[in-house]
């Protein structure tokens, strides 16, 4: 998974809006969230702040889609 992982952030970082990412917001509890594909099943979900000019960017979990939406 760590290299999966290594790979969808590279993508990310090059465009984070690649339609292979299917980056897109959450609602419910991980409302102001965001998630991305990393493989198959497992999902990456980050939130996003801006501080002056740099777009911060902050991994708050992975897991498979079936642990991070019970």
């Amino acid at each position: 998974m760590k290299i999966a992982f290594r790979k969808r952030l590279e993508l990310f970082i090059e465009n984070s809006f690649e339609p292979q990412l299917n980056n897109h917001p959450l609602t419910g509890r991980f409302s102001g969230y965001r998630s991305f594909n990393v493989s198959g099943d497992w999902r990456a979900i980050f939130s996003e702040y801006e501080e002056e000019t740099d777009k911060i960017v902050i991994f708050e979990v992975i897991g498979t889609h079936s642990q991070l939406y019970k």
